[in-house]
């Protein structure tokens, strides 16, 4: 197997760990005022997520990383045609990080929940821009033969695209809530249980329409596959909330938006950036890599530290792997 193809898999499973892990945080974000119906409960949703969200993150900053190292043309033209969409995603994350390091600093209440609107915003941002971006992605957009971007952000804005983030939108959502009931006792555990049974219905609905669009759109043997499963993940994952078995129903929502994301990645393969406009403008895993040496150099080093950094992740996740509740908050 060529490096350039080991590559873009290894892009493609950063992104699918990213969207896996940030779902979830992001489906808690956007249900904080949904499910928390006052600020104990507010506080056992942030809790669910805390010692994990910035965690997550760290999947974003190295597929870009890698994006940036193996992909620099990819990289180049995404990240100046994507600039506005790329820009409000960045800074809604920060809007987010500091609402969960500042919220906690007095006790006012209007002072939370300015800071839990920046969490809300900071999470609903991201989950419809990154499916509006991916959306594009698979699709096309208006390149040039030197591999410019030479439309505007109305071209970003089409039916297809916008699909796609309220498909993401909706699976985060799900996710979140699922995620909300598995992590949670009581009360909260209940009303998550049985909202994410309400949201999946809405989620599967989109989850086929936009998979179906998208393999009318370009596909291969491969994505159909994993277009199949991902709709079947998700059916299951639905079934287990629906009897309250919280740990399969994450596993269904989690194997459902990971297989979700690889089949757009094995659709585009081996396009990493289609023109609309001209086929030579047209980016690949070929003419938009990196040398041959410096792909070597980096297998390397993600052979070596890739192993190391799952395990401390897993680390992480297992030792606050326990439920909490309105008992273990203390009142102010």
């Amino acid at each position: 197997m060529e490096l350039t193809t080991i590559w873009f898999l290894l892009v493609a499973v950063l992104f699918t760990g990213y969207f896996i892990l940030e779902g979830f945080d992001f489906g808690v974000g956007m249900l904080l005022p949904v499910l928390g119906r006052d600020d104990r409960e507010r506080r056992v949703l942030i809790n669910t997520i805390g010692p994990v969200w910035d965690g997550n993150e760290v999947w974003l900053i190295t597929a870009g990383g890698a994006m940036f190292a193996a992909f620099p043309e990819w990289y180049a033209t995404l990240f100046s045609g994507f600039y506005l969409p790329l820009l409000l995603i960045l800074l809604a994350l920060i809007a987010r990080g500091v609402a969960f390091e500042y919220r906690h600093k007095r006790p006012e209440a209007s002072w939370k929940r300015r800071w839990d609107a920046a969490i809300v915003v900071g999470s609903l941002l991201p989950a419809i821009l990154w499916g509006v971006a991916f959306a594009n992605i698979l699709r096309g957009v208006p390149l040039d033969a030197d591999h410019e971007y030479v439309g505007g952000l109305l071209n970003l804005l089409n039916p297809y695209a916008l699909l796609g983030g309220a498909t993401t939108l909706a699976l985060f959502l799900t996710h979140g809530a699922v995620f909300i009931a598995l992590k949670t006792t009581g009360d909260i555990r209940e009303r998550a249980g049985a909202l994410a049974v309400r949201l999946g219905v809405g989620a599967a609905v989109l989850a086929v329409g936009f998979l179906a669009w998208t393999l009318s759109i370009r596909s291969s043997a491969a994505a159909v596959v994993l277009a199949v499963g991902a709709a079947l993940a998700l059916l299951g994952g639905l079934a287990a909330a629906r009897v309250r078995r919280e740990g399969w129903a994450f596993t269904g929502t989690a194997v459902a938006i990971g297989l979700a994301v690889a089949t757009l990645f094995a659709a585009l393969f081996p396009n990493v950036l289609p023109s609309t406009l001209d086929a030579a403008g047209t980016l690949t895993a070929t003419n938009a890599a990196s040398t041959p040496y410096t792909l070597k150099i980096m297998t390397w080093v993600a052979v070596i530290f890739t192993p190391v950094v799952l395990a401390y992740q897993g680390w992480t996740y297992w030792v606050f792997r326990k439920r909490i509740g309105v008992a273990n908050i203390p009142q102010h």
